[in-house]
């Protein structure tokens, strides 16, 4: 496992979908995860310290987590699957520690909040493109159909190329 941090979140320009990209801490290797565009909210807001009158879910979680007597220790984002992204939030109490299968953007939000460190497996981070003209890194068309309907090696392929200008702006 690789820890990872937010470092933007940005609208894909194919798909139009939010998308959070993590980059490995002191590396250059990124992990982009389209998400949801109320997680990608809530991710936005707790970066830039917005506070609602009531709690959003991602704050209630944290509310249900501390007064359980729990803290979150990590977040691990494991795998994908048929362009799903898999996590695990290891929540401890006391001596014990249960990890909990949630989705990477619900992690995130709530790894945010407590604040928690992030980790990625190793398997799941993709270099950028290191020169912008040489043509063997020029991104392919995006894709026509979704990223969720490509199988694992198609997704690992498409990661590859993509660099930071193919995503759209997003402000932090």
């Amino acid at each position: 496992m690789v820890e990872v941090q937010v470092v933007r979140l940005a609208i894909d320009g194919a798909s139009q979908a939010h998308v959070v990209i993590l980059q490995e801490k002191g590396g250059e290797r990124l992990l982009p995860i389209w998400i949801g565009s109320a997680e990608a909210d809530s991710i936005l807001m707790e970066i830039n310290n917005v506070r609602k009158e009531r709690p959003l879910t991602h704050d209630l979680c944290k509310s249900l987590i501390a007064g359980l007597g729990g803290a979150l220790r990590r977040v691990q984002i494991t795998k994908v699957a048929k362009g799903t992204y898999f996590a695990e939030m290891h929540i401890v109490r006391g001596d014990e520690v249960v990890h909990v299968d949630a989705r990477p953007s619900d992690s995130i939000a709530i790894a945010l909040r407590f604040p928690a460190p992030i980790f990625a497996d190793e398997s799941l981070l993709v270099a950028l493109a290191e020169e912008e003209g040489d043509e063997d890194v020029v991104p392919e068309t995006p894709p026509a159909q979704s990223t969720e309907d490509m199988t694992v090696e198609q997704l690992q392929k498409y990661l590859s190329t993509l660099r930071p200008e193919d995503f759209g702006k997003f402000n932090l």
